[in-house]
C-alpha cells in the first residue's frame, strides 16, 4: 500500500539464499548473532560476520517454492476467496472496528532490557512477524516493536555497512559495534536507538475500518491495538491482516467485491517505478537499499532487467536460521 520514492513490490519470498555455514550456537540450539566468546573451539562464522564478506549470487542460488507445472495449474484455476464470516453480512466494510480483526494471543512481548540475540530467537521460534516492546515484564503496554527490519537495520550496523546519519551519535554508534562484534548483549533499548523506526501507531480497538486505511496508505505497515481509554494492547492490525480479511469476506461488502473482476491498470493502482538490484550483487548492498529506501521487498533481476525473484526482511530469517 506504501508508495515509496521509486516503489517497489511488496511481496515477501519464503524461498532462500545458498546455504552458509552455520552460525555458533550455544548449549539450548539458540543463534549467537557475535562470535563465539570461547576459543577452545573452531570458529565458525555469524551471520553479522558473514554480511562483511561477499555472499554469493541471490538469483544464483534462490529455489522455487512451485514447479512450472503447479504455477501453471495456478494460473489456470485461482484460488477463490474463502468462505465469508455471516457476522459480517450487510454490514458495511467502513464501520467495523479493528477489534473484530485482531486476537490478543497474536500478541508477544520482549522488553526494552531484552537483548538482540534472545529478541531474535524469540522472533523466530514465536513465528511472529513483529515483538512488542515493553518497559517491564508486568506491563500490558508497548512502547515500541522489534521486528525482520529492525534486525536487519541492527546488523547493517553492528557490520559497519551503516553509520549514524549525524556525528552526534557516532560514539554512541561506535561502543555499540564494538560490544556487537565481540558477541555482548545489546538490549533493545539500545538497538532501537540506532537509524530510521517506523511511527509506532496506536488505535483503539472501537476504531473503524476508515481511520485504518487512512494510517496505511500514509505509509504505515501495522497498527498496535489498544483497549478504549487506556495503553492494553490488544492485538496487533497488519496491512496484509487487512487485506486477507477483505479478500475473505469481499463477498460481504458488494463495493469491494466488484473490484476483484477489474484489472490492476483499470484501479490505477501500482506502479512501473520499480526498486530492483540485479541477482549477482552481494547481499549486504540489497538489505542495504531496502534500509535506506525504507521499503520491506526488493525486486531480483537478471542483466536484461527481468524479474527473476525477490528478496525481503523476511528472507533474513533464512539466513540466520542456517
Amino acid at each position: 500500500m506504501t508508495d515509496h520514492k521509486r516503489p517497489t513490490s511488496l511481496s515477501t519470498s519464503s524461498s532462500s539464499l545458498e546455504p552458509r555455514p552455520s552460525p555458533h550456537r550455544t548449549s539450548s540450539g539458540n543463534i549467537r548473532l557475535g562470535p563465539p566468546s570461547s576459543s577452545g573451539h573452531a570458529h565458525r562464522p555469524s551471520f553479522t560476520e558473514q554480511l562483511r564478506g561477499m555472499p554469493p549470487s541471490p538469483r544464483q542460488q534462490r529455489h522455487l517454492s512451485l514447479s512450472q507445472a503447479q504455477v501453471q495449474e495456478l494460473l489456470n484455476n485461482p484460488p477463490t476467496a474463502g468462505h465469508a464470516d455471516p457476522k459480517f453480512a450487510g454490514r458495511d466494510w467502513q464501520h467495523i472496528t479493528v477489534g473484530e480483526l485482531v486476537s490478543p494471543e497474536d500478541v508477544v512481548f520482549a522488553e526494552l532490557e531484552t537483548g538482540v540475540e534472545d529478541a531474535t530467537n524469540l522472533l523466530t521460534e514465536s513465528g511472529a512477524s513483529v515483538l512488542l516492546v515493553r518497559s517491564s515484564p508486568s506491563q500490558k503496554s508497548a512502547v515500541a516493536t522489534f521486528d525482520y527490519r529492525d534486525l536487519t537495520q541492527y546488523l547493517l550496523f553492528a557490520t559497519g555497512q551503516l553509520f549514524p546519519d549525524t556525528d552526534e551519535h557516532l560514539d554512541t554508534f561506535q561502543n555499540l559495534a564494538k560490544k556487537a562484534q565481540t558477541g555482548q548483549k545489546i538490549p533493545l533499548r539500545d538497538a532501537k536507538s540506532l537509524g530510521n523506526k517506523e511511527p509506532f501507531v496506536t488505535l483503539p480497538h472501537s476504531a473503524d475500518l476508515t481511520a485504518v486505511v487512512e494510517l496505511f496508505g500514509g505509509g504505515i505497515h501495522r497498527i498496535v491495538v489498544v483497549k478504549e481509554g487506556g495503553n492494553e494492547v490488544v492485538g496487533i492490525l497488519s496491512q496484509l491482516t487487512l487485506v486477507r480479511f477483505l479478500w475473505e469476506n469481499g463477498r460481504c461488502f458488494p463495493v469491494i467485491d466488484q473490484l476483484y473482476a477489474k484489472e490492476i491498470k483499470e484501479l490505477g493502482i501500482g506502479s512501473q517505478n520499480l526498486i530492483s538490484i540485479n541477482g549477482d550483487r552481494p547481499l549486504k548492498e540489497a538489505l542495504t537499499l531496502m534500509n535506506n529506501e525504507g521499503i520491506s521487498s526488493l525486486a531480483v533481476v537478471d542483466n536484461q532487467y527481468n524479474v527473476v525473484g525477490n528478496i525481503s526482511n523476511g528472507d533474513v530469517k533464512a539466513c540466520i536460521a542456517q
